[in-house]
């Protein structure tokens, strides 16, 4: 059998943007995402007519309004923190979704303030520490401490969280 399936056509500047526009009306993106998709779908197309750079397609669909990476990057924390993911994690989302520094610093704030919580619901979710039927025994109290910090959270909430009995939910501050 051959393949009869062609290669579509190298784009051009109108192509770029009408892959543009689709690609933000049917994702929730950044302006990095969006221009690194775009200059993906360069390198795999080709390209004919004037060069258009992705990231100034990208800037200018932002000047439009229909990117926004503050509110992509408060979503997005505000998502990560409410499953119980910790500070680190949720830079580390916000860092591969191309968030720059400016947009991602208040959201990574409000998600430190948030901490206590955050963990306390991964252990609600995973049944840890206060939330147990029984004591954890220690092998199983350090696995619980390492899913923890995979989930971005420091060791001392995760030692403090994970080591309460059942039935003791810790309050106050870190």
């Amino acid at each position: 059998m051959t393949n009869d399936r062609r290669s579509p056509p190298p784009l051009d500047a109108a192509k770029l943007e009408a892959l543009a526009l689709r690609y933000v009306e049917r994702f929730a993106t950044t302006r990095g995402k969006l221009a690194s998709y775009l200059a993906r779908k360069v390198r795999e197309r080709g390209w004919t007519g004037a060069p258009v750079d992705p990231a100034e397609l990208a800037d200018r669909m932002a000047g439009l309004g229909y990117i926004n990476d503050g509110l992509f990057a408060e979503a997005r924390a505000r998502s990560l923190t409410r499953r119980g993911y910790g500070v680190r994690r949720v830079s580390q989302a916000l860092r591969a979704a191309h968030v720059e520094e400016d947009d991602a610093a208040p959201v990574l704030e409000q998600s430190a303030a948030e901490a206590l919580s955050s963990a306390l619901a991964l252990a609600r979710r995973r049944r840890f520490g206060p939330f147990a039927q029984v004591p954890a025994d220690d092998r199983t109290r350090e696995r619980q401490i390492a899913a923890m910090l995979r989930a971005g959270h420091s060791f001392t909430l995760a030692r403090r969280i994970v080591q309460a009995a059942p039935g003791e939910v810790p309050e106050g501050d870190q």
